[in-house]
C-alpha cells in the first residue's frame, strides 16, 4: 500500500493560541479520508500545510512526491478580468505545460525537443485538452466559457475551480467544503462520480450525508490532537460516544485510585527506596489521568421568540422578473404559524430574491403582500453580515443591543451572550479579523437572533459550521415556535427540519411539495422507475419532470409520502371539524362580546376554507 501523506507530532500556533499540540495521522492510496473537528480547531490551516501553502511549526508533513495532487480551497481565487476557459485553461497544470512545450518545440523547429514534447502530449493524453475543457464545464453547467469570471456568482466560481481541480486528473485530492455555494443537484453529482473514482481523498466537509456515502476513514482533531476511526460518519459518531464515555470512565477510575496513593505518598519517608521508585512514577501517571477534563462546551441557543399573532403574512398573485428571467410568476401562499419550509432549486432560478421579497428587501413587480402586524423577521443572508474587520467582538453586538432576552425571561448582558455561543471572555475583545471563517458565521447567527425573531428566514445557514455547532442549531430550530424558511444544499439539515418544499423550477414556476428533500427525490425516483416501465411496454412517456401529487390513482399507486400525507389530512380534517362545531356553538350561544365574537367569526371563516383545501387534498389522494 502506497503512502500519500504522513503527519507526525505536528504542532502549529498563531501568536499565544495553539491550533493543535501533537496530531498524527497518515492517508494511504485509496483512503477517502474526511477531517472532523470543531471552528477554530485548525482544519482549514491543517489543508494548507499539506498543500504546501503553509508549514507546521514542529513535527513532520510528509507528501509523497511521486503523486499527482490537486487541492480545491473554500474560497477559490481567479483572475476576474480571465474567461471561464482562460481561466481553466490557465490552470490545467501538468497538461497545460505539455500543450506549452509541445506548442514552443514546433514553434522553433527544434526536433528533439518536439520528439520528447510528443511523447509527454501522449503520456498526459493532452492533445484534446480544448475539448476536455468544454466538456468539464458542460457537465458543471458552466456553458457559456467566454464568460468573464468578474460576472461569476459564487456557486459559479466553486464550479469553476471543480472543474480545474478534476481536469488535472489528480492521485490524491484535498477539497475543503467542497459542497458550499453548490446547489443539490450539483452537490448529488459530485457525490456520485466521488464515490465511484479511484481517487485518493482527504476532505473537510460539515455535510453528514456526502459524509456517509463517500468516506471510509474520519480523523477528528480533538483536545488538540487526532483520533482516527476506520468508518464512515455514522461509525464515527457510534465510536466517538463510546471513545468519550470510556476517557471519563477511565479518569473517574484514575480519581478513585489517587486517594489511595496521595495517602501512600503522603505517608513514604523523605529518604524514599529504590523499591518505591515504579510505584511514585506511576503516581505520577494516575495524577495526570485522574486530571482529565474535558472542555467540551457546546454553542447555548435558547433565545426568546417575539409572540405572533393570527395573521402572518399573505402572498397574493406575486411577480417578479429580471429583464426576461422570470423569477415569480403568479405566486399565491399563505404562511401559518409554526410552519417549516424548505427551499430547492438550481442556483440562478431566484431562491434567494424570493427571500429578499418576503422580508421586504425587495418589492415584486406586481401581486399584493399583507404581513401581519406582530411578524419580526431574522433574515441570515447567504453573504453574511460585513463586519469592519477592525472592529472587536463584543462591540458587533452592542450597537445592536446591550441585553439579549432569553425563552425562560431572563435577560443576559452582551458578553454573557457571547459566552453561550463559545466566545470565552479572551475572544470578546479580539478583532473580527482574527476569527476563523465558522466564528464569523456563528457571530453573524447571534446577531440575527439577539432580536428575537418569531419569522426565521435562513439563506445557507450551514456554510462553515461545524457539526456540532449544526446539532445545536438543528436542535432549536425544531422546537422553533415560529415560522422558518430555509434554503439550504445540506439534505441532512434540510431532511431534519422542514415539513414542505417550495420546488423552483425556472421560468417562475414554483410548486409545493409534501415532504421533505429525501420524500422528494424518493418521488422522482420512483416516478422515473414507473415512466422506464411504462418505456419498455410502450406506453405514453411522462414527460413532466416533478412529481405529480395529483396523478389519478388509476395510473399508479400512491406512493409511501402520499400515503401517510393521507392518513395525516384525515387526523387534522377531524380535528378542524370538532374545532368549527365548538366555535359555531360559541358564536350562537349569545354569551360573549362584540370583540370576542368578531374573533372567533374571523377564526371560522379561516377554518372552513382550511377544511375545504384539506379536504379537496384528501379526495385527490383517496380516489
Amino acid at each position: 500500500m502506497v503512502n500519500y501523506l504522513l503527519v507526525e507530532n505536528g504542532f502549529k500556533s498563531f501568536g499565544d493560541m495553539s491550533l493543535f499540540n501533537d496530531i498524527t495521522f497518515s492517508v494511504n492510496e485509496g483512503d477517502k479520508t474526511a477531517l472532523i473537528a470543531k471552528n477554530g480547531a485548525g482544519k482549514t490551516t491543517l489543508l494548507n500545510i499539506i498543500a504546501g501553502k503553509d508549514s507546521l511549526d514542529a513535527g513532520n508533513c510528509v507528501v509523497n512526491k511521486d503523486i499527482k495532487l490537486a487541492y480545491l480551497e473554500q474560497d477559490p481565487k481567479f483572475d476576474p478580468s480571465l474567461t471561464m476557459f482562460q481561466a481553466v485553461y490557465g490552470k490545467s497544470g501538468e497538461l497545460m505545460d505539455a500543450v506549452r512545450e509541445y506548442e514552443l518545440a514546433l514553434h522553433h523547429h527544434n526536433s528533439k525537443n518536439l520528439e520528447k514534447a510528443i511523447a509527454s502530449m501522449d503520456f498526459h493524453q493532452a492533445w484534446d485538452l480544448d475539448s476536455k475543457i468544454k466538456t468539464m464545464l458542460g457537465v458543471l453547467r458552466l456553458s457559456d466559457e467566454d464568460q468573464l469570471v468578474g460576472s461569476l456568482s459564487g456557486g459559479q466560481v466553486k464550479r469553476l475551480a471543480l472543474a480545474v481541480t478534476l481536469l488535472n486528473e489528480p492521485q490524491f485530492l484535498i477539497l475543503d467544503e467542497p459542497t458550499n455555494h453548490l446547489d443539490l443537484e450539483m452537490i448529488e453529482w459530485l457525490e456520485e462520480y466521488l464515490s465511484k473514482s479511484q481517487i485518493t481523498l482527504l476532505m473537510v466537509t460539515h455535510d453528514r450525508y456526502f459524509l456517509d456515502r463517500i468516506c471510509n476513514e474520519i480523523v477528528e482533531i480533538d483536545e488538540k490532537t487526532t483520533f482516527l476511526y476506520k468508518g464512515n460518519y455514522s461509525y464515527f459518531i457510534q465510536h466517538r460516544n463510546e471513545r468519550l464515555l470510556n476517557q471519563s470512565q477511565k479518569a473517574e477510575k484514575a480519581r478513585n485510585l489517587m486517594r489511595n496513593e496521595l495517602e501512600w505518598m503522603r505517608r513514604m519517608p523523605k529518604a524514599r527506596t529504590t523499591k518505591a521508585k515504579y510505584r511514585i512514577d506511576a503516581f505520577y501517571d494516575l495524577k495526570k489521568q485522574s486530571e482529565y477534563r474535558r472542555s467540551d462546551r457546546e454553542v447555548e441557543i435558547n433565545v426568546q421568540t417575539s409572540r405572533m399573532g393570527k395573521k402572518i403574512l399573505v402572498m397574493d398573485g406575486i411577480s417578479k422578473s429580471f429583464g426576461e428571467t422570470a423569477i415569480l410568476d403568479n405566486f399565491s401562499y399563505t404562511f401559518k404559524k409554526k410552519e417549516k419550509l424548505g427551499i430547492i432549486g438550481k442556483n440562478g432560478v431566484g431562491k434567494t430574491t424570493f427571500l429578499n421579497i418576503i422580508t421586504g428587501k425587495m418589492q415584486p413587480d406586481s401581486g399584493r403582500i399583507e404581513q401581519g402586524e406582530t411578524v419580526v423577521y431574522g433574515y441570515y443572508q447567504q453573504q453574511g453580515l460585513e463586519f469592519d474587520s477592525g472592529q472587536r467582538v463584543i462591540d458587533i453586538l452592542k450597537e445592536i443591543a446591550e441585553y439579549v432576552t432569553l425563552a425562560d425571561g431572563k435577560q443576559l448582558s452582551v458578553s454573557q451572550f457571547l459566552n453561550h455561543f463559545l466566545f470565552t471572555p479572551e475572544m470578546q475583545y479580539v478583532r473580527i479579523d482574527k476569527l476563523s471563517g465558522g466564528e464569523k458565521r456563528r457571530l453573524y447567527l447571534m446577531t440575527v437572533l439577539m432580536r428575537n425573531p418569531n419569522f426565521l428566514v435562513l439563506d445557507e445557514p450551514t456554510n462553515d459550521f461545524d457539526i456540532v455547532t449544526l446539532n445545536v442549531l438543528e436542535d432549536y430550530l425544531a422546537a422553533f415556535g415560529g415560522c422558518l424558511i430555509i434554503v439550504s444544499h445540506d439534505r441532512f439539515f434540510m431532511d431534519k427540519l422542514v415539513d414542505h418544499l417550495f420546488i423552483f423550477e425556472g421560468e417562475g414556476e414554483v410548486y409545493d411539495f409534501p415532504g421533505n428533500y429525501s420524500d422528494y427525490r424518493a418521488t422522482l425516483k420512483e416516478q422515473e422507475s414507473a415512466s422506464n416501465r411504462n418505456d419498455k411496454e410502450n406506453a405514453p412517456k411522462n414527460t413532466s419532470s416533478k412529481p405529480e401529487a395529483n396523478q389519478d390513482a388509476g395510473k399508479r399507486k400512491l406512493s409511501f409520502r402520499e400515503k401517510k400525507e393521507l392518513e395525516q389530512l384525515t387526523i387534522e380534517i377531524e380535528e378542524l371539524e370538532k374545532e368549527k362545531s365548538l366555535l359555531e356553538t360559541e358564536i350562537s350561544s349569545g354569551t360573549i362580546n362584540h370583540e370576542e365574537l368578531l374573533d372567533k367569526s374571523n377564526r371560522l371563516g379561516e377554518l372552513i376554507a382550511e377544511i375545504d383545501q384539506k379536504s379537496d387534498r384528501w379526495l385527490e389522494l383517496s380516489e
